[in-house]
């Protein structure tokens, strides 16, 4: 059984404060982004996952290679958080899974629209024929 890895990062994208959740598991990564406004405390950021994590919408699925996971000398580790924490942005992975879903959200917000557009026109169409009707008669 695969192992699931998350990692939540946090930065400042101005205006705003932006969360990326990722998630691994197995050669699978996905992603989801969450606007804060505000810089968020820790105690908000684990309140928020705590009350909101099903409702996060990930991105589609990217296939990834499997990192092998080694222990890391706590020292290397605390030098790659600042090193991360020092950098603007998350990452390409994460920026390619974003823009998924990006892509998704867009292509669903155009069916979505095109759809409303063909119902007003059949709708306007359709009291057209009505009014055409009721001259006809003589009404």
């Amino acid at each position: 059984m695969d192992s699931i890895k998350s990692v939540f990062t946090v930065f400042f994208e101005d205006p705003f404060w932006v969360g990326i959740f990722e998630r691994t598991q197995g050669k699978k990564y996905e992603a989801a982004k969450v606007v804060f406004g505000a810089e968020p405390a820790n105690a908000e950021i684990y309140e928020f996952l705590l009350n909101n994590w099903h409702r996060l919408r990930f991105s589609p699925v990217i296939d990834c290679e499997k990192s092998d996971e080694k222990k890391i000398n706590p020292k290397r580790m605390q030098r790659e958080i600042n090193k991360q924490v020092s950098s603007p942005y998350s990452g390409t992975k994460s920026q390619q899974a974003m823009k998924l879903l990006q892509e998704q959200n867009k292509l669903e917000h155009k069916e979505r629209s095109r759809e409303e557009r063909e119902a007003e026109k059949e709708r306007q169409f359709s009291l057209r024929q009505e009014k055409k009707l009721k001259r006809h008669k003589g009404h």
